[in-house]
């Protein structure tokens, strides 16, 4: 049984709001939904899709240096060198939150929509919004 390669992208799109109800559009390129109101919007930075053509990534298996050359994640790719396919996922970035309870700093991938947390260290339950 063969394990699915797969390396994230160094590279994130940016954090968008949604022109309807302000709230924080998931972090692709293309035609995306907003998760909190349903609206329909389209994303497009040149940016992003010109660093991702430029991005240089590692081969999981013999761990030569390739240059991703395609503008969209996920993406398939195979090693020149090796001739193995591995999968270029997109990134998903995370956050830094305080904690109110004991202003301990929790890391997570940021996500649209409210999110109910409890604190590992001190089980202060507390929401964010993203």
């Amino acid at each position: 049984m063969t394990e699915e390669l797969s390396v994230e992208s160094t590279i994130a799109p940016p954090a968008l709001s949604c022109p309807k109800c302000n709230g924080m559009l998931p972090m692709k390129l293309g035609e995306v939904e907003c998760a909190l109101c349903g609206a329909q919007a389209r994303v497009n930075h040149p940016g992003t899709r010109k660093a991702w053509m430029k991005e240089k990534i590692s081969c999981p298996s013999c761990s030569s240096v390739l240059v991703a050359g395609i503008d969209k994640r996920p993406a398939e790719l195979k090693c020149g060198s090796c001739q193995s396919y591995f999968m270029l996922t997109r990134k998903v970035p995370k956050v830094e939150v305080d904690c109110p309870g004991c202003e301990r700093t929790l890391r997570m991938r940021q996500r649209p929509g409210r999110r109910d947390i409890e604190c590992p260290a001190c089980a202060t339950e507390f929401a964010v919004n993203f």
